[in-house]
C-alpha cells in the first residue's frame, strides 16, 4: 500500500525552506517526521511505554542523536567500520534537546519516553544541529504523548551586522554571534552560544530574532497535526494525591523549613538540618500510614521546602547562605599552585572550588575531528572532570558524563577566542572541580583563564564567568546573582554569561517558567555584567597579565619554513633524520605540508637544543646561491684541493687552482684542517655538474708583469 505523507513547509524568507513530512517512515513508533532542508534530511521518533515502571518518581527520558556516516558518503575511521559511542558534538546536541523538550511533559508522567534523532542525508550548506530540536518536537507534536504544546529551536548568527536564521557552516566562520535558541510560540526556554564580545543589548536582540523564526516553526508543527489528525492524549496514571497529608506536611515543616533557610548555615549543615527534618516529619504517621505514603510524605515536604525558600527571597530579600541578591559569594584565588604543570590555578567561589591545568604541545596534540558533519582539528580545547568527592557524594563513575561535556564546552567557547590567532601552541586546559555548590562551570571559566595567564599564554584579554538564578511568583521577582546549588534546583533560571570586561564571550540559559518577559532578562543580563566585572577584578588581582614568557621547564616552540621538497631529506628513509635528530636534541619535531612549503614545529626545554635542532633543518635545507660569499670550514686536506663544509653534511672541494692566484704546490700552504675560510660560490661545474668554489676569485687579482721585448 502506497503510504499516504502529510507535509509542512516553513519559509524562511530568504529562499530557503525547511519540510515536515509523516507517513512514509518508522510508522511503528508513536511519531516519526522527517525534516528536511535542502539535501540535510533528519528521521526523529519517539516511544513511550504504556505504564510508568513501579517505584518511578521521574521521568526517564531519553533523547538520543546520532550522524550517520553514510549520510555524508563516508566511512567511519578507525578499525571498527561501525558507528560507536556518540562524539562530543553528538552530545552537545541531545542536551540541547533535552533541556527544552523535558519541562513540557506532565511532572506526574513518568512513562520511560525515547526520542530518538538520526542524520540521514547530509549537506554542507546545512548545521543539522540546528533541525534537530525541531524534529524532536515534530515527532511528539503528532503523537498521543502528553506534551504541553510544540516547541522549536534555531541557530542564529550575525554576519556584518545582518542576522541569519540557520546560517551554513562557512557563514558562521565569519559571524560574531552565534546562538541556539529554544522556544514555544509564547516564550525562550533555552538559549546557549558563544560571541566576540558583544553588548547585552547585542544578544537580547539576537534572542528576540530567533524566538520570531521559532514562531513560524511551532505554528507548522499545529498544522502539521491537524492535517495529520491529532490523537487524543492516552490516559496514563499519574501520581497520586492526597490534600490531608499535604496540609499536615506543610503546618508542621513549613516555618521550619523557612527558619533553617534563615539560619545562614554551610551547606552541609543546611542539608542535614532539612534531612532531620524530613525524618521528624515521618514520624508525624503510623507505620501503616508510612507504608501506604512514604513517596508522598517526600513530595510534600519538598514542597514546602520550596516554598519557604522561594518565599524567604521574594519577602526579605535574604538567601540561603545570607546574602542579598546582588551579592557575590567570597572568592579568593591563586596561581601557580602545581609545580610540574606548564600553568595552573586555583578558584574558589563561596563552597564552589576550581583547579585549572595547562599543558603546551605541538600541532601533534591537536584535538582531531571526525565527523560525518565536521572534519578539522581544534588547537585549544577544555576538559571539565567533576567527581562524587566535590559534593560530598561517594558513587560510581563511569565514564565521561553528558554533564561533563556540556560544562567543559561553555568554558571552552567562554575562553576560545581570547587565544591569540598566533599563539604557536596546541593548548589543552583541564579543569578538576574539587568543591561545587553552584556555578561550577563559572569557575572552571575564572580558573581556565588565570592558569592560561600563568603558563605564558598571551590571552587577548581576561575572561570571567557568573550563574544568574531567578525567583518569581506572579508580578514578584528576584534576580540572584552567583548562584547556589539549591537556588538553581529550586529557581526558576540558571543563566551563565561569561565576558571580558568589554563584552559577553558564551552564554548558557535554562528557563523553567513560561512567558519570562525581555524585561526580566535584560534585567537579569546587566546584573550579570556588573557581578562578572566584580569576578574580573579578583582575577587581575591575582594575576594582572600574562607571563611574558612560559615557565622554565614548560617547553618552547619555534615555527619555520622548508621548501615543500626537502621535507623528506629532513624526515630522512624510515624517518631515520628526524628521530636521531630529536634524540640528540632532546627536542620534538613536527612537518606538516601545507601547499608548497613544509611547516616545521621544534618544542623543546632546552634553548640549546633547540638552536641545534634549527641549525640541523637549515643545514638539510641549505642550497648555495651562485654568486655569493659563504663562511665554510676545511674539513680535510687532498693532494688537489680542500674538502669545504658550508653546513654540516653539506660539503664542496675546493679545488687547488682555486686557493690563490699564485701557483700552489701544497694545499698545505694555504689552508689546513679546521682553517675558517671565505668562498665564493661559483655554480655548477659544467663538466662535472658539481658544485664549484673559489677562494682566490675573493683575493685581489695581481698585475701581470710586462713582457721583455725580445732583440
Amino acid at each position: 500500500m502506497i503510504p499516504e505523507v502529510k507535509k509542512e513547509i516553513i519559509d524562511l524568507g530568504d529562499g530557503r525552506t525547511i519540510s515536515i513530512e509523516t507517513g512514509k517512515l518508522a510508522k511503528q513508533a508513536d511519531g516519526s517526521v522527517v525534516v528536511r532542508m535542502g539535501d540535510a534530511m533528519l528521521l526523529a521518533t519517539v516511544v513511550s511505554a504504556r505504564e510508568a515502571k513501579p517505584d518511578v518518581d521521574f521521568l526517564p527520558l531519553t533523547v538520543d542523536y546520532r550522524e550517520k556516516f553514510a549520510a555524508a558518503g563516508r566511512f567511519p575511521g578507525g578499525f571498527f567500520k561501525r558507528e560507536a559511542r556518540p562524539s562530543d558534538s553528538e552530545v552537545l546536541t541531545m542536551r540541547l534537546v533535552d533541556r527544552v523538550l523535558r519541562p513540557l511533559f506532565p511532572k506526574d508522567y513518568h512513562a520511560e519516553t525515547q526520542v530518538m534523532i538520526q542524520l540521514m542525508s547530509h549537506d554542507n550548506n546545512v548545521m543539522p544541529d540546528a533541525l534537530a530540536g525541531l524534529a524532536a518536537s515534530a515527532c511528539i507534536a503528532i503523537s498521543d504523548i502528553p506534551f504541553e504544546y510544540p516547541i522549536s529551536e534555531v541557530r542564529v548568527a550575525r554576519i556584518d551586522g545582518e542576522f541569519i536564521i540557520n546560517p551554513s557552516k562557512t557563514q558562521l566562520a565569519a559571524a560574531d554571534i552565534d546562538l541556539m535558541v529554544g522556544a514555544s510560540v509564547d516564550s525562550v526556554a533555552m538559549v546557549e552560544g558563544e560571541m566576540h564580545e558583544v553588548s547585552e543589548k547585542e544578544m537580547a536582540e539576537a534572542i528576540k530574532v530567533a524566538h520570531e523564526a521559532i514562531k513560524l516553526q511551532c505554528e507548522a508543527q499545529f498544522r502539521l497535526a491537524e492535517k495529520v489528525g491529532k490523537k487524543a492524549i492516552r490516559e496514563y496514571a499519574g501520581e497520586p494525591e492526597d490534600e490531608a497529608i499535604a496540609a499536615k506536611i506543610h503546618e508542621f515543616a513549613y516555618e521550619q523549613c523557612y527558619a533553617i533557610a534563615k539560619a545562614n548555615t554551610s551547606k552541609q549543615e543546611r542539608t542535614q538540618q532539612f534531612s532531620e527534618l524530613k525524618e521528624r516529619c515521618a514520624e508525624l504517621f503510623t507505620e501503616e500510614e508510612l507504608l501506604e505514603s512514604a513517596p508522598l510524605i517526600g513530595k510534600y515536604f519538598g514542597k514546602a521546602q520550596k516554598e519557604a525558600v522561594r518565599n524567604l527571597i521574594l519577602d526579605e530579600n535574604i538567601r540561603l547562605d545570607g546574602r542579598k541578591t546582588t551579592d557575590i559569594r567570597p572568592i579568593w584565588c591563586e596561581v601557580n599552585y602545581l609545580p610540574s604543570t606548564h600553568g595552573s590555578s586555583i578558584f574558589t567561589r563561596g563552597e564552589t572550588q576550581a583547579l585549572a591545568t595547562v599543558t603546551l604541545g605541538t600541532s601533534r596534540e591537536a584535538n582531531v575531528i571526525d565527523l560525518p558533519t565536521d572534519q578539522g582539528e581544534e588547537k585549544f580545547y577544555l576538559h571539565y572532570n567533576f567527581p562524587p568527592f566535590s559534593t560530598g557524594e561517594a558513587r560510581p563513575i563511569r565514564g565521561t558524563s553528558r554533564r561533563e561535556v556540556g560544562h567543559g564546552n561553555l568554558a571552552q567557547r567562554a575562553l576560545k577566542n581570547m587565544i591569540p590567532s598566533d599563539c604557536p601552541y596546541t593548548v589543552r586546559v583541564v579543569s578538576e572541580v574539587l568543591e561545587s555548590n553552584g556555578s561550577s562551570s563559572m569557575a572552571t571559566v575564572c580558573s581556565g583563564t588565570m592558569a592560561l595567564m600563568d603558563a605564558g599564554v598571551q590571552l587577548k584579554k581576561p575572561v570571567s564567568g557568573i550563574a544568574m538564578g531567578l525567583i518569581s511568583e506572579g508580578e514578584k521577582y528576584a534576580v540572584l546573582s552567583d548562584i547556589l546549588g539549591d537556588e538553581d534546583h529550586l529557581g526558576d533560571m540558571d543563566f551563565k554569561v561569561t565576558g571580558t570586561a568589554d563584552g559577553i564571550t558564551a552564554c548558557q540559559m535554562d528557563i523553567k517558567i513560561k512567558g519570562l518577559s525581555y524585561e526580566i532578562l535584560e534585567k537579569a543580563l546587566d546584573q550579570a555584567r556588573e557581578g562578572r566585572l566584580h569576578i574580573l577584578n579578583k582575577l587581575t588581582e591575582t594575576i594582572p597579565a600574562p607571563a611574558e614568557s612560559v615557565k622554565a621547564h614548560a617547553p618552547k616552540i619555534i615555527k619555520m619554513t622548508i621548501p615543500k621538497e626537502y621535507i623528506g631529506a629532513v624526515i630522512g628513509p624510515g624517518g631515520k633524520n628526524i628521530q636521531a635528530l630529536q634524540e640528540s636534541t632532546q627536542t620534538t619535531i613536527v612537518i606538516e605540508e601545507e601547499g608548497n612549503l613544509g611547516i616545521v614545529e621544534i618544542l623543546g626545554v632546552d634553548q640549546e637544543g633547540i638552536d641545534k635542532a634549527i641549525a640541523a633543518v637549515d643545514a638539510y635545507t641549505f642550497e648555495p646561491v651562485e654568486g655569493d660569499t659563504y663562511t665554510v670550514k676545511v674539513i680535510k686536506v687532498l693532494d688537489f684541493g680542500a674538502v669545504i663544509e658550508f653546513v654540516p653534511g653539506k660539503e664542496s672541494l675546493l679545488h687547488i687552482s682555486e686557493l690563490a692566484w699564485d701557483r700552489t704546490n701544497n694545499v698545505t700552504d694555504v689552508v689546513n684542517v679546521g682553517d675558517v675560510i671565505d668562498v665564493k660560490y661559483i655554480g655548477l661545474d659544467p663538466r662535472t655538474k658539481k658544485p664549484k668554489v673559489s677562494r682566490k676569485a675573493l683575493l685581489p687579482r695581481p698585475e701581470r708583469k710586462e713582457s721583455k721585448n725580445r732583440s
